[in-house]
């Protein structure tokens, strides 16, 4: 089932992430059990700062979860992308099923996996962003790290803050637009 008609990449993978949302089970309780599941769940806004290495370090209360590895990948809005390695795994499968006759199919495709880096924390949870990614971003000393359920991103202070209020001044045409589409 689409939940979106467009059928353009982004779409396409929008369609995916709230299939993904309608269906991800680790929330429910299972057996008997009253403990929920632990969920993969990023919420939240994070200020950290990049030292002069390019190292930053993961929020201490989700670095558990990446304990597996961290991909760091160019994200949409000059930010970055970061993904638990399964979550990656889940995401790319489907950018490499879009089809590769299609030039936005492709120009996506390279902006995701060809910037993509399997990275891991050091022994104070901290990741080294590799230069282009730091250059893509255009992040400085401050960033914020936003969590958004399934991934987190990173994002320059000062570029934050200005989508940041960007967005919020447009919050009622947002929600409205959402709605349209059902949600």
């Amino acid at each position: 089932m689409r939940l979106f008609c467009n059928t353009s990449p982004q779409f396409q993978v929008l369609d995916y992430v709230a299939r993904w949302l309608k269906i991800k089970d680790k929330w429910w309780k299972v057996g008997r059990s009253s403990k929920p599941l632990k969920s993969r769940m990023f919420i939240g806004e994070y200020q950290h700062t990049i030292d002069d290495k390019g190292r930053m370090a993961i929020p201490a209360k989700l670095r558990s979860f990446f304990s597996k590895g961290v991909v760091v990948t160019r994200g949409l809005d000059s930010c970055l992308f970061v993904f638990t390695k399964k979550e990656w795994d889940e995401l790319a499968k489907k950018l490499i099923a879009l089809p590769i006759v299609q030039a936005q199919s492709r120009a996506f495709v390279r902006l995701m996996m060809a910037g993509a880096m399997n990275l891991e924390l050091d022994s104070q949870g901290r990741v080294l962003l590799p230069d282009y990614l730091r250059t893509y971003a255009s992040l400085g000393r401050e960033a914020v790290v936003a969590g958004l359920y399934n991934r987190l991103e990173i994002w320059d202070k000062v570029r934050w803050e200005a989508y940041k209020a960007k967005t919020e001044s447009k919050s009622d045409e947002i929600a409205e637009n959402l709605g349209n589409i059902g949600i």
